[in-house]
């Protein structure tokens, strides 16, 4: 009899939630606010009203629950270690709380590393054991996998990409850290440098795109400005393409990956990043690391996180 599983994909902004089997078939799909400003204990009964709704009349055929959130987090305990988007998740024993709600066995992940898992399995990955996987968006994350197995350490704290240090002296970090790639290179940052630039008396159509206000610029609106030929968008996406060269730089150096896939939400301005970024590997990796090494842009788009949460939870229970 195929096992059916829940899946859950936990964010900052949303909650999204699948019944599913494996391999990696998403039946029936649901999505509501995380409203995390609530607090943790409104949030899990949301995880909870959101598993049975989407599971329906088949709830009583679920195997088990699996679910990825943002880290740190031990996914052998299922306890978040911090949440920076989920206020007040220090230390929440994730696993043993939803268990007890659901009354299923739960296994939980971290979402980048998930996400890496579910691209090496089903999307551009496939067929690579040696796969990176980083996102840029809000933050900058990823994951390794290392002969078809994904790399968690001592402690499941590995392959926080985005936390490289690649500016000794560089922009302060959400870690607490200064200089890392996702403070020099995530949409935040691109937001922020070309804030700075406008303010500095910098051209730019981005000043038109945001009402005339830099305290309205994003990322988004960077990438449609540069997309329209701004040159100070352009070379925003240059820099942070530069930087995430740099990282893949170090990552191909200390793993020799055979792909590298590159998803999020800053990834979708396609050549405007991907360019500088080819350019700076060939510039600074040897070419036996990047000659039979690409790098891609992701191929699962909203679902990667939900399919991520599937084979992790379909290795422990099929």
């Amino acid at each position: 009899m195929t096992k059916r599983y829940v899946v859950i994909d936990l964010g900052g902004t949303q909650i999204r939630t699948a019944l599913a089997t494996a391999p990696n078939h998403l039946h029936r799909t649901i999505r509501m606010e995380t409203l995390a400003d609530q607090g943790p204990d409104a949030v899990l009964r949301r995880i909870e009203e959101a598993s049975r709704q989407v599971a329906g009349d088949a709830w009583s055929s679920v195997e088990a629950i699996g679910i990825i959130a943002p880290g740190p987090l031990d996914p052998w305990r299922g306890v978040i270690l911090e949440a920076p988007n989920l206020p007040g998740w220090e230390d929440l024993p994730l696993k043993d709380r939803l268990s007890s709600s659901l009354g299923r066995p739960v296994v939980v992940g971290n979402d980048a590393n998930l996400a890496a898992l579910a691209e090496q399995r089903f999307g551009a990955g496939q067929g690579k054991p040696h796969t990176i996987y980083i996102t840029v968006s809000t933050g900058i994350g990823g994951g390794v996998i290392i002969d078809g197995q994904l790399l968690l350490g001592a402690r499941g704290l590995a392959a926080e990409v985005g936390h490289m240090t690649l500016e000794a002296n560089g922009p302060p970090c959400t870690c607490g850290n200064m200089g890392c790639l996702e403070a020099l290179a995530s949409g935040p940052a691109i937001a922020r440098d070309a804030r700075a630039a406008i303010t500095a008396g910098r051209e730019s159509s981005l000043l038109a795109l945001a009402g005339n206000d830099p305290r309205r610029i994003t990322a988004r609106l960077v990438g449609k400005a540069a997309a329209a030929g701004d040159s100070l968008a352009i070379e925003l996406f240059q820099r942070a393409g530069f930087y995430i060269g740099l990282g893949i730089v170090n990552l191909m150096n200390l793993f020799n990956p055979a792909i590298i896939v590159i998803g999020g939400g800053v990834s979708q301005v396609g050549d405007l990043i991907f360019e500088p970024i080819h350019q700076t590997v060939q510039a600074r990796a040897g070419h036996f690391y990047w000659e039979d090494c690409p790098i891609v842009p992701a191929a699962l788009g909203d679902d990667v996180g939900l399919l991520g949460a599937l084979a992790m939870v379909a290795d422990e229970f099929e």
